[in-house]
């Protein structure tokens, strides 16, 4: 990297629920914040096969039905159609953040049929990046997945973190139920006190927090 010009920061993220684009905006405002330049690229989630649960968003017609009809393909580990922006392909970026939403326990199939693509392919190769996941509890199989996946592309993992919904396992599903459901956030849920289906308090800190380091690794 030329220390003359700013770091040029690509952030490469699918969301639905929009709090992985929470997570994005934090940290594309202290990349901003230390110089570098930014460019964001969302990945739309094209295919006809899924599309149709996805095009009316929130609240769902179906909620149960449409969430457990992508438990298969994602046990599956299965891709699908998407729209990568051009930006992705412009390349000449110092890095690139992935940022990955937690579908039935690992990478959502947007994020990655992405980084088993060849865009993935030329834009990681020899490039650093990092990950920052979103889920509701767990973690673990997903951030695994897209730092193997895009170190197999030819990328360098400088960091990864995860940001986990409000709520412990039991309330914080039933947020996220109710949520789909109705579109609205609710404060009791089957008499339930349940939080709401956002990210902790404090993921805000985190997220640039995280952003600094990557600036300071590269």
């Amino acid at each position: 990297m030329d220390p003359a010009r700013k770091p040029r920061v690509l952030l490469v993220y699918y969301t639905f629920s929009k709090q992985a684009l929470r997570v994005t905006d934090e940290m594309a405002a202290e990349f901003e914040a230390r110089g570098c330049e930014v460019v964001r690229a969302e990945i739309e989630f094209t295919d006809e096969r899924y599309i149709r649960r996805f095009a009316a968003g929130i609240p769902f017609k179906h909620t149960f039905r449409d969430v457990f009809r992508m438990l298969p393909p994602q046990l599956r580990r299965a891709t699908g159609e998407i729209k990568v922006p051009e930006v992705v392909n412009a390349g000449g970026y110092d890095l690139v953040c992935l940022g990955s939403p937690t579908w039935w326990l690992t990478t959502c199939m947007p994020m990655r049929s992405f980084l088993e693509s060849d865009s993935a392919a030329k834009l990681l190769d020899g490039t650093k990046f990092g990950a920052y996941i979103v889920c509701r509890r767990y973690f673990g199989n997903n951030q695994k997945t897209v730092k193997r996946l895009a170190t197999a592309a030819g990328g360098e993992c400088l960091d990864a973190i995860h940001y986990v919904f409000a709520g412990g396992q039991i309330k914080s599903f039933l947020a996220m139920i109710s949520y789909m459901q109705t579109g609205e956030t609710r404060e009791k849920v089957i008499g339930i006190k349940v939080p709401p289906s956002n990210l902790q308090p404090g993921f805000d800190e985190q997220a640039r927090t995280f952003a600094g380091g990557l600036v300071e690794k590269l």
